[in-house]
């Protein structure tokens, strides 16, 4: 990590990689100009493949929004009109029924509306984080979050899983599209993932067009002042050590082991943009010995999840089961030492809006990084050129939610897709939250629609898109899923084989 953030504030470098991004961004529009009308012409020629038929994969979407505002007011009625009297909550040691929960809030099916579910994000959530979270509760109340969001919670997380479903099958009745669910594990109890299992093998939520990846929420320093953990080596535990045991022992843990084939791999999650009060270096203190009620920073979360997943990963591989990557939150805000863990460590990463940012290095004091971050300079370059350089080379895939992040860190036409895209960065686009942020059944799609009208984006733009979320995901090989159509592979004479760069 010293080295690359040595690396990204030398300024030969940042020229070099400056001037092959621009190059790359010149040869695409020229690659652009000489055949864009052969590529249609090439599109058009082949047989029942079109943008519609073609595989996508929604490579960013939580599980407890994976449904729009409609869907869930839809299925809150529901549940209120056929299961009134079934127990769903219970309060100070008093059972409720799902009648009483309502009449303490004093509404009926009838009064509710989108309006009063208010579950979507708009102009106040901007840079609001905390509100953005606060969105979850329908009707800005926790117990319906938890009786209809969560997988843990007194009917055994029955709604959820019917909720789930209902997505599932429309997925599957679209044919085309497929999702990566993020689910999560908060590490604060060592039965979490066996009763993540069963929730998920009993109500047999399962599809074709669905995979899993397990979220971890960087909220330590919550669990530590409520005195649930006594320091983070127990979370890591409590997080990884269930892995282990269903990998040696799967017939002692045959939900977990189950569940476990269907996980492609794990995401880091919270608010980047929370100030960090410790630098990760030599001096800081192991997992054990961390028992402050300050949060850990970004890169001590991200190393020790992935020094746990190497491990697990070889022991997984040999006794045959298939293995995990990280694919964590990052580079959507804060500090772009953030990105720089992420190029370490992950897979893929969701957002990666500050690749584009200013050039904000800590300090080389005494040839260790960050010992005292340096005010960033008046005359910084306007990009990252050498980090969005080096995801360039290494084909770091990076999901992009241009419709969430314009609710909550950028606005839509300063998203940098477009240029990424031109660029050659493995980028794909993603929903995020279609709970939030989304108004149709099919959330993807209205996420390509309005990028291809904002940005005017071709259809060969747009199946690049689909092609990349496709290799960027964690689906088998195994299942068929058709690429993109025969002819001229429109990755091939962009930014990758344009550049003429070799990683």
């Amino acid at each position: 990590m010293n080295f690359l953030m040595a690396l990204i504030i030398n300024g030969p470098i940042k020229s070099f990689c400056y001037r092959r991004l621009q190059y790359l961004s010149s040869k695409f529009q020229m690659h652009v100009l000489l055949n864009e009308m052969k590529e249609l012409a090439a599109q058009k020629k082949v047989p029942h493949r079109d943008f519609y038929n073609i595989r996508k994969v929604d490579t960013h979407i939580h599980a407890s929004s994976c449904m729009n505002q409609k869907h869930l007011l839809r299925f809150i009625k529901r549940a209120m009109k056929k299961h009134l009297d079934e127990i769903v909550h219970v309060e100070k040691g008093k059972e409720q029924t799902l009648k009483e929960v309502f009449e303490t809030m004093n509404l009926t099916a009838y009064d509710l509306s989108v309006d009063t579910l208010d579950v979507h994000a708009d102009r106040n959530t901007f840079h609001r984080f905390d509100k953005f979270n606060a969105k979850y509760n329908p009707i800005g109340e926790s117990i319906l979050r938890e009786i209809f969001i969560k997988t843990d919670n007194r009917v055994s997380g029955k709604y959820f899983a019917h909720i789930i479903k209902e997505v599932m099958s429309d997925l599957e009745e679209s044919k085309y599209q497929n999702a990566e669910l993020r689910l999560s594990i908060y590490g604060r109890s060592r039965d979490e993932w066996d009763k993540l299992a069963c929730w998920a093998v009993n109500h047999r939520v399962h599809s074709n067009n669905v995979r899993w990846l397990v979220q971890v929420p960087r909220l330590f320093d919550v669990y530590r002042t409520k005195k649930q953990l006594a320091n983070f080596q127990e979370m890591l535990e409590n997080i990884f050590l269930p892995l282990y045991e269903a990998t040696i022992h799967p017939a002692q843990h045959p939900e977990l082991h189950l569940f476990l084939e269907h996980v492609d791999g794990f995401d880091s999650v919270d608010d980047e943009s929370k100030p960090e009060h410790h630098i990760f270096n030599l001096d800081s203190p192991l997992p054990g010995n961390w028992v402050e009620e300050d949060n850990p920073p970004y890169s001590y979360y991200l190393y020790y999840m992935y020094a746990n997943m190497t491990v697990l990963n070889h022991l997984r591989r040999k006794r045959g089961f298939h293995t995990f990557v990280l694919r964590p939150h990052c580079g959507e805000a804060g500090p772009i030492h953030h990105l720089v863990s992420g190029f370490m460590v992950s897979e893929n990463i969701s957002h990666g809006l500050l690749l584009r940012k200013v050039s904000r290095a800590g300090g080389m004091l005494g040839g260790r990084w960050g010992a005292r971050p340096s005010p960033p300079s008046p005359r910084c370059a306007p990009q990252a050129p050498v980090l969005q350089y080096l995801y360039y080379l290494a084909q770091i895939g990076i999901a992009m939610s241009p419709l969430s992040n314009n609710s909550l860190f950028l606005s839509y036409h300063r998203n940098p897709l477009p240029e990424y895209l031109s660029r050659g960065l493995m980028v794909s686009l993603s929903t995020d939250d279609p709970l939030q942020f989304h108004f149709t059944k099919e959330p993807l799609m209205e996420e390509y629609s309005i990028a291809t009208q904002v940005w005017k984006l071709s259809s060969c733009d747009m199946c690049e898109l689909a092609r990349n979320s496709v290799l960027m995901s964690g689906f088998s090989h195994k299942v068929p899923l058709p690429l993109a159509p025969p002819g001229p592979r429109r990755s091939v004479g962009r930014g990758r084989a344009a550049a003429g760069a070799s990683p």
